[in-house]
């Protein structure tokens, strides 16, 4: 798993170092801080190993990364990550199972990344970036403008979850944890979600009753991808999922539920990292992290540094602590008068 980042010049992140990751890692913080972009700056690092010398691709690392970031982060050119106003390279170094890949380049980078070092082993794990929106309703649409188009809107993170929506379910027994959590998604959500091969849409099953995908709770469409991730074995062991928002519309016993399946998946050998400003999801992690003495770590923005903290040793200082701490003051002191 990813034992490390360091991260400089990229776009809004101008300098993190994130040690001692964990098998659930989590990234807090008000909005436009950064969140987002480091689990993306991340994925497309994560992508870029696990397609390198994979099959018969013949296609360099550095080929790979350029066109990772270029369709994940679609930007003119990948030079124009470099953070704004900087003179100095853009940089991002990873250590993974104690192996490094690292690489750095330049604001005029157009498609070659003049340093790049990888000594991390080939991977046949897949990652995946699950979006705070879902696709499933969209999932022809992504498919269509990115395959056929070749057009910027849907970028890459919302691509390769199309395609590893694609892949049929397999047959046979699936790893024991894998199949327990799919029965605790589909408890949740009271049903499934399943793809139709005949009409080319998804449709949410609940007992003999079939809905269209596109009235069915959002809620419900997050929790189904997962489930058809695990089902058609896109996940394995080693995975590493990325999730934006996580409690992005769910109810806060179904935040609490998806987050027992993520450790019970991370027990199994999948690691995630998850960017949140909810506090059911920090509360509900801290609660994990003291009731199995486990360690989640968390980094925070605050107006100008990232902090670090481990849930196992705390609730975090954040403006999302304090936000909740207040109302609930406030709450009180209405209460007693």
């Amino acid at each position: 798993m990813l034992n490390k980042v360091k991260i400089e010049n990229f776009g809004p992140l101008a300098n993190v170092e994130w040690k001692n990751l964990g098998k659930i890692n989590l990234v807090i913080g008000k909005n436009d801080r950064g969140k987002s972009f480091l689990l993306k700056a991340l994925y497309a690092t994560m992508r870029t190993l696990e397609k390198y010398q994979r099959g018969d691709n013949q296609d360099s690392a550095s080929e790979i990364l350029v066109d990772k970031l270029y369709w994940t982060f679609q930007a003119g050119k990948i030079g124009d990550l470099v953070a704004k106003g900087s003179d100095a390279p853009l940089s991002c170094n990873v250590s993974l199972d104690g192996k490094t890949f690292c690489y750095s380049f330049g604001k005029d980078t157009t498609k070659h990344i003049p340093t790049l070092e990888n000594h991390v082993d080939p991977r046949n794990s897949n990652s995946i970036f699950l979006p705070a929106k879902e696709v499933l309703s969209l999932h022809h649409i992504i498919l269509k403008s990115r395959r056929e188009g070749e057009m910027f809107g849907f970028d890459d993170t919302y691509l390769d979850l199309a395609d590893a929506l694609n892949l049929p379910k397999e047959r046979g027994k699936n790893y024991t944890s894998f199949a327990k959590s799919r029965q605790q998604l589909e408890r949740i959500i009271e049903g499934r979600v399943e793809y139709d091969t005949n009409s080319g849409r998804w449709f949410f099953m609940k007992g003999n009753q079939k809905f269209a995908i596109g009235v069915t709770a959002e809620g419900v469409k997050k929790i189904g991808i997962l489930d058809t991730l695990l089902g058609n074995r896109f996940l394995t062991p080693n995975s590493i999922i990325f999730i934006d928002e996580p409690e992005s519309a769910l109810h806060p016993k179904a935040i609490s539920d998806l987050l027992d399946i993520i450790v019970l998946l991370a027990e199994e050998g999948i690691q995630f990292f998850m960017a949140s400003h909810s506090y059911f999801v920090v509360k509900k992690l801290f609660l994990i992290a003291q009731e199995k003495q486990m360690s989640v770590p968390v980094i925070s923005k605050n107006e100008s540094d990232w902090t670090h903290c481990d849930l196992k040793d705390g609730m975090p200082d954040n403006p999302i602590i304090d936000e909740s701490i207040r109302l609930y003051q406030e709450e009180m002191g209405m209460a007693l008068g």
